[in-house]
């Protein structure tokens, strides 16, 4: 019995260190800035490993940040973006560089200004292909989706969760997700407007390749021509009155959908910009990469908020204006389903609502993208408004584990 126990011991030992072996896998960052032949900023490019689904797109300012592990130093480094030729370097290539600039050059289109096919043609068939071009089956988004609150044109709060959502592409809706971690700034607002549901539903409602686009509702025109990865585009324009505006960005071979812009006027005084981008997987397909989105309207102040500054000399307005502004990440696409983790399913709610524990050591190893001039102006207001760090607010702001 003593030997069993002790073979045991052995064998569990063997496990354990193996187990410690893989799991101490050396990873290396790579990060960098993608730029044009004039050193201009080359923004919302796919950035990474084609081949593994490995990788990140760039930020508004053409910076980049990953992580790869031994396993990947051999592999390919590959940068896309509409309007440029593709660069591709090894990845131990790539470290050597002194400086990690990638210059992306600009790829002419080869499209007559005549175009024999209406704009209607290709829009009509980018909506029937939709389904065949993208990631349809089940698939998993590790995303990071941060949100700004503003009023009376200042930022005064800031929350970003990771997020596991289920997803089956444009053409439909996300099955479910979870919020796994999540971290919030001091609440400096005192509207405090909150959203119905997640924000992220909102993303989806709010992209009209999900609601489904009425061809006929839309008057098209050809705005002008680009190109992605060796295919000519075209950028067609719909406007519905003064109501919306649509641009799709679409492949003339493959009509493939590379990124649309959404404007929106719901209603008097309000607002809606989105942006939705999206990349190749390691088999052609597309999936969403990377989102931005400000909602801008007007909240009415509390009666106890117009005490205070009527005590202090000011005259309160009837409405302030106020805005949502949105930035998500999509930071990896799981494909087997064997390893998708949504955990416990999260309720449909506005963000503040989740109680995740607050976990420095996560958001410290998280992929995050470098700040931005977006991100650090929106911060430098949240900051300034009482001289508190970030890191302070979000030490002392939420429920540490």
């Amino acid at each position: 019995m003593y030997f069993i126990n002790k073979f045991s011991c052995f064998t569990c030992l063997i496990l354990l260190l193996k187990c410690m072996m893989a799991f101490a896998q050396e990873s290396t960052a790579i990060m960098g800035k993608v730029i044009d032949q004039n050193g201009y900023e080359v923004p919302y490019a796919a950035v990474g490993i084609l081949q593994k689904n490995i990788g990140t797109t760039s930020t508004e300012d053409g910076t980049f940040y990953f992580r790869v592990t031994t396993n990947e130093l051999e592999d390919n480094l590959t940068i896309s973006s509409l309007g440029f030729s593709n660069f591709s370097i090894k990845i131990k290539d790539f470290l050597k560089l002194e400086k990690k600039e990638v210059v992306l050059k600009e790829q002419t289109t080869n499209l007559s200004e005549v175009i024999v096919n209406s704009v209607d043609f290709y829009v009509k068939n980018a909506l029937k292909n939709l389904r065949n071009n993208t990631v349809s089956k089940n698939h998993q988004l590790n995303i990071l989706y941060r949100r700004w609150s503003v009023e009376d044109n200042l930022c005064r709060f800031f929350i970003e969760h990771s997020i596991n959502a289920i997803d089956r592409g444009p053409s439909s809706y996300l099955v479910r997700f979870s919020v796994n971690h999540a971290r919030a700034s001091a609440d400096y607002r005192f509207v405090k407007t909150e959203q119905n549901i997640h924000a992220l539903k909102y993303m989806e409602y709010n992209n009209p390749l999900r609601q489904g686009i009425n061809l006929k509702s839309y008057k098209w025109q050809k705005t002008e021509n680009s190109t992605y990865d060796n295919e000519d585009v075209i950028i067609a324009k719909g406007v519905i009155e003064n109501k919306e505006t649509l641009s799709l960005y679409i492949g003339m071979d493959t009509y493939k959908i590379y990124k649309l812009e959404v404007s929106k006027v719901p209603k008097q005084g309000k607002s809606i910009i989105s942006t939705y981008i999206y990349k190749k997987n390691n088999k052609g397909k597309l999936y969403l990469s990377y989102h931005q989105r400000e909602w801008k309207g007007s909240g009415i102040l509390s009666e106890n908020v117009k005490r205070v500054m009527m005590s202090n000399g000011k005259t309160p307005p009837k409405y302030i204006p106020i805005a949502f502004r949105h930035e998500v990440y999509v930071l990896n696409i799981e494909e087997n389903k064997s390893y998708f983790d949504t955990g416990d399913i999260s309720y449909n709610m506005d963000m503040t609502k989740y109680t995740t524990s607050y976990d420095h050591s996560y958001w410290e190893k998280l992929s995050i993208p470098p700040n931005t001039r977006f991100y650090n102006k929106n911060i430098g207001e949240l900051v300034n408004l009482y001289g508190v760090s970030l890191e302070n607010q979000f030490k002392y702001s939420n429920i540490r584990q």
